[in-house]
């Protein structure tokens, strides 16, 4: 999903440049020609030489120790998940050619459960495509319907950007999600198309995808400005399915006894009839 089948060296790249002298001991004084850190300080600081870091960035050794990767997530101050990340590039095989194209399709089960929830809920396949959704979820949002995409919609959609106070913060989140998704599964068919078209068409995304930043999903607060309601403080639940990789069963919830719970139950008015909501050009079972 990058330029080049070299994933390791442009994350160490990355990451290095969003690095502060300052912040690891070094003197910022002084012309610096390039952002962040230098490869032979990087180096210095890990206990490397300055060659084999070169290498290491350069494609030319792509499964340094774990020792040294380590040694490299302490000088580029990465977090647990991006130092698992790191790892994981370092043991990663190098790209397959010409894969085959997976199918992700939604256990029957879990179909059924959206159908019983009395929350928005759907779920989402391991390049956030909207693989089926329940009603209060297309209330929420009709770009959550079976058939779209969070990462595109969020990008290209001027309606669902105008349902975050800041959608750009949004959109870092969750391409640094998606990254963690993804992983070092970097010649995934339907991630590779993806990140092209998105690249493409937002200058934005190519910024952000170009970071590398990584982060996992976990429970965390979400505040939309709903067209008929107004504003919604709710709270994103993401809960592994089992029987299946990569998919998540995604709910909205709110504190019980606000006004915000009041205004999600309200949502209920403006869902669609009976049966699940499609999009024109349905993904609900995703090749990729």
């Amino acid at each position: 999903m990058t330029d080049d089948a070299n994933v390791l060296g442009s994350y160490l790249r990355a990451r290095r440049e969003q690095v502060a002298p300052e912040t690891v001991g070094l003197p910022k004084a002084g012309l610096r020609r390039v952002p962040g850190l230098r490869r032979e300080e990087v180096a210095m600081l890990a206990g490397i030489s300055a060659d084999y870091y070169l290498r290491l960035e350069q494609g030319r050794d792509r499964h340094p120790s774990e020792q040294v990767l380590r040694s490299l997530a302490r000088v580029l101050q990465l977090d647990a998940a991006a130092t698992d990340y790191l790892l994981g590039l370092g043991a990663a095989p190098p790209p397959r050619r010409r894969r085959r194209p997976r199918r992700e399709v939604v256990p029957e089960g879990t179909r059924t459960l959206l159908g019983t929830l009395p929350l928005p809920a759907f779920v989402e396949g391991r390049c956030f495509d909207v693989l089926a959704a329940n009603r209060l979820a297309v209330a929420l949002s009709p770009r959550l319907a079976p058939g779209g995409n969070r990462l595109r919609d969020l990008f290209l959609d001027p309606a669902e950007q105008a349902l975050y106070g800041d959608w750009e913060r949004a959109a870092a989140a969750l391409v640094a999600g998606f990254r963690a998704s993804v992983g070092t599964d970097v010649d995934d068919p339907r991630g590779i198309e993806l990140v092209g078209e998105l690249s493409l068409a937002s200058e934005l995304f190519r910024t952000l995808w170009a970071r590398h930043d990584v982060v996992r999903w976990r429970s965390s607060p979400v505040v939309l400005h709903h067209p008929q309601v107004g504003e919604l403080r709710l709270l994103r639940e993401k809960l592994a399915i089992t029987g299946v990789t990569g998919q998540l069963l995604v709910m909205y919830h709110a504190q019980p006894g606000t006004e915000h719970a009041d205004k999600l139950a309200l949502l209920s008015s403006y869902a669609l009839p009976d049966g699940e909501p499609t999009r024109s050009a349905s993904r609900a079972d995703v090749t990729s």
